[in-house]
């Protein structure tokens, strides 16, 4: 679901102007899993440029006020949602937590990091959202550690159907402030792309899995 439409073309021309997201269908990037796809996205980028570091951190603490009222703690996802979630729990005047993709193999053996206490409620970041794996991942260690996680915000999702599954099953609301439609209308709109790189780039997000194979 995205917060608001005004700031989500906001945010998608952002990390289109400062190259966060690049659109390349006639020469697609590879995945790790494999799949080939014509965007690659990286929004740690934003966190270079004062001003757009700025507006996202308070477009985030302003959906988790609206959404989920103030949580006693913000948790954010290794790696991406950690320096995301510390500016937001900095922002909000609250506690701030991580969780690691795994627990460590030393010391405590911990997977979520930092000082909380069990019923506290607790917001999760994350900086973008695929199929949702690794978020419900991470959800599923803080409610081990015994939170109750409210919800979670990212920046941008690739809009998969199989994320929104993998949230359902999981019941967790989750929240993002672009989209990958939203996108492609920002940089058909500044000219990033052009009117016949438009079907290509749907096709891909309905089977990305198949699509460039």
């Amino acid at each position: 679901m995205i917060l608001n439409k005004e700031k989500a073309l906001k945010v998608a021309e952002f990390l289109l102007q400062i190259k966060a997201v690049k659109l390349s269908p006639s020469s697609p990037f590879t995945w790790a899993s494999g799949w080939k796809s014509p965007i690659y996205c990286d929004t740690r980028i934003s966190l270079s440029y004062p001003t757009i570091r700025t507006f996202i951190r308070q477009a985030y603490a302003e959906a988790i006020r609206e959404h989920f009222g103030k949580p006693d703690v913000i948790a954010g996802v290794a790696t991406g949602g950690i320096p995301q979630g510390a500016l937001i729990a900095q922002e909000l005047g609250i506690p701030f937590i991580y969780v690691r993709s795994s627990a460590k193999e030393h010391g405590m053996g911990n997977q979520v990091e930092g000082y909380f206490e069990k019923g506290q409620k607790v917001v999760v970041i994350e900086d973008l959202i695929s199929t949702g794996g690794s978020s419900i991942k991470a959800i599923d260690a803080l409610k081990d550690a015994g939170l109750e996680v409210k919800g979670l915000i990212a920046i941008f999702t690739y809009g998969f159907n199989a994320a929104e599954k993998t949230f359902k099953k999981a019941n967790c609301p989750f929240l993002t402030l672009t989209s990958y439609d939203v996108l492609l209308k920002q940089a058909l709109v500044h000219d990033y792309i052009q009117e016949s790189d438009v079907n290509s780039l749907k096709e891909w997000k309905k089977s990305p899995e198949t699509w460039g194979v």
